[in-house]
């Protein structure tokens, strides 16, 4: 396992071998837009902070992993290993053994003779031996480094949200927590869903939370020129520049992909209409004419169009939505505020696993990206839009109504026969009255 804390590292190879990636770039030459948050992030990862642990939360597209590998680069991973998560904890186990050169137990020969070996408790408990193990060489590599190493946990938020996902969270995070404090290992965690930080704030006391959000427009238009520079020797008018940044916002990876463009204005609208596209796939509501099977399908589009309805609606009331320094201010609602409107609490953590909303670190909901808000403008401003919501939401507490009522068929009401219903203080009474018989019969 010591051998995995050396300079050089599978990640950087990997990383390596594409275009836009450190190694394939004169030592001389800014091969990265650099964020303000690289410093800090390049402290952490040389060891320099101690006594904490990290949790970096950004939309996806960023730049949170490019961040570390830069890191990683400028010191050749040096006391650095880092490994992706994976919703099944069994793949977990093979990539954090492969990132800290720990082999477990795969083959136990005491399985020919009916003996319980080593890999019947489950990927945790692996998991667990691991971090036993690392503990103790990170201890040993103490005494001579002097500063702990650093374990990187990218992909966080794709853990499942159940219960083995959250255990293997609360196993990570009490690992880190007791390294933080002797100072030995720090860990950081690397998540683009909101979920992931409800989690690890219910234990958390050494944590710091890093977030990372989309460039501001000074620094996104530099992005945009050293990349349009770069790819195609040319140098963009201010006008451009502006008109670009007006419709893809600062957001790293659409800049990428505007910039490797020749038409970049239709690369942007390209943009808006996949981020509108998959929005209306997953949240578009169907009127009056719906079925009674897709309503809890139904329910979830509607919450998130009334949400996505209120951020537009708040967009024309706010004083200022464009700031010639910062860039796009896009309408927010708090958490608790969003679930309000959605009248429901447990949606809002689905469409920001989805990319359709964000949650912020200091809990705030907003489009996912200036693209994806574009398009609730878009979404909002058709023909007859309100009237078809409304309808929807009249349709839904129609079926729900309808799934409430119960109906009663009184029976055997023949030759004139009649129920005499009494209501008193604590109860209802029904009696059958029939008629009386005809004198003479």
């Amino acid at each position: 396992m010591t051998r995995a804390f050396e300079p050089g590292d599978p990640v950087l190879e990997l990383a390596a071998v594409g275009k836009d990636v450190p190694h394939s770039h004169p030592p001389g030459e800014e091969h990265w837009v650099r964020r303000p948050e690289q410093e800090h992030i390049d402290r952490i990862i040389t060891g320099q902070e101690v006594g904490h642990y990290y949790f970096i939360l950004g939309e996806k597209g960023s730049g949170k992993s490019s961040m570390l590998i830069e890191a990683m680069r400028k010191i050749d991973g040096d006391g650095v290993a880092m490994f992706e998560a994976h919703a099944d904890p069994e793949i977990v186990r093979i990539r954090l053994g492969k990132a800290l050169d720990y082999e477990f137990h795969e083959d136990y020969i005491g399985g020919y003779f009916s003996e319980k070996g080593p890999r019947d408790m489950g990927a945790l408990l692996d998991i667990e031996r691991a971090m036993n193990k690392l503990e103790k060489v990170a201890m040993k590599l103490f005494r001579i480094r002097k500063k702990p190493l650093v374990v990187i946990v990218n992909q966080m938020h794709l853990l499942r949200n159940d219960d083995v996902g959250r255990n293997l969270i609360e196993l990570l995070q009490q690992r880190a927590e007791q390294w933080a404090a002797a100072g030995l290992v720090t860990m950081v965690f690397n998540s683009d869903d909101y979920w992931v930080y409800e989690r690890l704030k219910l234990l958390s006391t050494r944590m710091e939370v890093l977030p990372v959000t989309d460039l501001p427009k000074k620094q996104a238009i530099q992005a945009l020129q050293r990349y349009r520079m770069r790819y195609f020797g040319e140098k963009m008018t201010q006008e451009q520049l502006d008109d670009v940044y007006d419709r893809v916002g600062g957001r790293l990876s659409f800049l990428n992909r505007v910039a490797k463009s020749h038409d970049m204005l239709a690369t942007c609208e390209r943009i808006k209409d996949i981020e509108k596209k998959w929005f209306l796939n997953q949240c578009w509501i169907m009127g009056t004419e719906m079925d009674d099977d897709v309503m809890d399908q139904q329910k979830w589009a509607a919450a998130a169009m009334v949400l996505a309805h209120a951020l537009v609606e708040k967009e024309e009331s706010m004083t200022s939505t464009y700031d010639p320094v910062v860039g796009h201010i896009l309408p927010t609602y708090p958490f608790h505020i969003a679930q309000e409107i959605m009248t429901r609490c447990d949606f809002i953590r689905d469409l920001d696993s989805l990319n359709l909303l964000t949650i912020t670190n200091q809990a705030e909901v907003r489009a996912s990206s200036v693209p994806m808000h574009r398009a609730f403008r878009e979404i909002c401003s058709q023909p007859g839009f309100k009237e078809h919501l409304d309808n929807t939401i009249e349709r839904i507490a129609a079926i729900e109504s309808l799934g409430r009522t119960r109906e009663l068929v009184a029976k055997d009401l023949v030759l004139g026969g009649q129920y005499d219903i009494q209501q008193e203080r604590n109860k209802v009474t029904v009696r059958l009255k029939m008629p009386e018989e005809e004198k003479g019969n």
